[in-house]
């Protein structure tokens, strides 16, 4: 099958968005389908064209940005020209261009498949106003001219402001998960790296330096932490220097991370091989995020493939990795005191955090998700 999957931003790019959708690519390139990413140029220093992992890559140069929307001339003619030789358009919402992509594909009698990966809620501001309301207004076409759209949990689709209008059209897919596989040797070469001692409780966390993150949350929710456990820390794996429109964002948050000194550590990007030996040497992961812009959380799956348990927001989709796995708690979003308590009781009792690692592992894998698509694919075009 000849697959076109289009989105703004892919792989080096850093997010949930796009690590599902470079998983997504691999394993149903894997599974023999041939695989084309049409995406942006976000960095001058990529290639225009190339060949990763059985996936071709197509990249479109950036004019210039409105908000986080990138603003890119050739998208529609090279997206035109590559959905002739596709069987199905896989569209990875939100993104601007998604309205006239679903109907340029339609127009060529293409099946087309969003997966719609959250709510966009940008910061207040007059210009993000209006990212809103064109994002808004591209997901409404978009959704009426797609033949199916994804989701990753009913949870979520019932609860989303977009998706809860085309219930009838979303199918939920669990997202791809997948870490490599580390040694005792290789966990300890991190703990060594990171001077992880044996006596310490490891909160980790993984997001870019994000409002909707919540990071304020777990910055604040740290000191009552440390009462219980004095030797608390938290390791904070992301982007977290000149985040693109986190700015104001990062200089509010700095002096409150500066007072909790040694028990916060940024690491920023780190290799894949390295997260897995992060989520080996957290005692839970915490994700405190504020708003419908998350709406699985990777990462909490990660570290649970990992048997890392998960103190997550009570949040729709956020929520149910927690919910369906028994390893974690979630808390109320915003509540930092909440947090606060949730990760003592963790803490407190890991025995009764530990889940079926297997089980999820198996549920989560990228050629399960892979496979759940080609069966949606062939449902349209048969």
């Amino acid at each position: 099958m000849n697959i076109l999957i289009i989105l703004y931003y892919y792989r080096p790019h850093y997010s949930g968005l796009t690590i599902y959708a470079e998983r997504l690519a691999r394993a149903l390139a894997a599974r023999g389908n041939k695989v084309t990413v049409l995406t942006s140029q976000f960095d001058k220093s990529l290639a225009r064209h190339e060949i990763v992992d059985g996936v071709e890559i197509v990249r479109e140069p950036v004019a210039f940005h409105i908000s986080k929307g990138p603003i890119i001339p050739s998208f529609l003619p090279t997206a035109w020209k590559l959905m002739r030789e596709a069987d199905v358009v896989n569209l990875h919402l939100p993104q601007l261009d998604a309205a006239p992509i679903s109907m340029l594909a339609r127009l060529q009698r293409k099946p087309v498949v969003l997966t719609y990966q959250c709510d966009l809620v940008l910061p207040e501001g007059f210009v993000n106003r209006l990212a809103n309301l064109a994002s808004d207004t591209a997901n409404f076409v978009s959704a009426s001219a797609a033949h199916m759209i994804v989701n990753t949990s009913w949870d979520y689709a019932k609860r989303s402001r977009f998706l809860s209008k085309y219930f009838d059209k979303v199918r939920v897919v669990d997202a791809p998960v997948v870490l490599p596989q580390v040694t005792d040797k290789e966990v300890r070469a991190f703990k060594l790296k990171y001077d992880v001692q044996a006596d310490e409780q490891i909160i980790g966390m993984v997001a870019r330096l994000a409002a909707e993150k919540g990071v304020e949350h777990l910055a604040r929710a740290l000191p009552q932490v440390l009462e219980t456990y004095p030797k608390a820390r938290v390791l904070y794996v992301g982007p977290y220097e000149n985040v693109f429109g986190e700015e104001q964002y990062a200089e509010m948050l700095a002096p409150i991370i500066a007072n909790l000194g040694e028990h916060w550590q940024f690491l920023g990007i780190i290799s894949d091989e390295e997260l897995a030996a992060f989520f080996h040497s957290c005692n839970l992961v915490v994700l405190p995020s504020t708003n419908s812009t998350e709406a699985l959380g990777l990462v909490q799956v990660e570290a649970m493939t990992c048997g890392t348990p998960s103190v997550a927001s009570d949040l729709p989709g956020l929520r149910q990795p927690v919910l369906t796995t028994g390893m974690g708690e979630i808390f109320a979003m915003g509540n930092a005191s909440a947090l606060a308590q949730a990760i003592i009781k963790v803490l407190g009792s890991p025995d009764e955090y530990k889940g079926d690692v297997p089980a999820i592992k198996a549920r989560f894998a990228p050629d399960a998700a892979a496979a759940s698509y080609e069966d949606l694919f062939r449902e349209l075009t048969d």
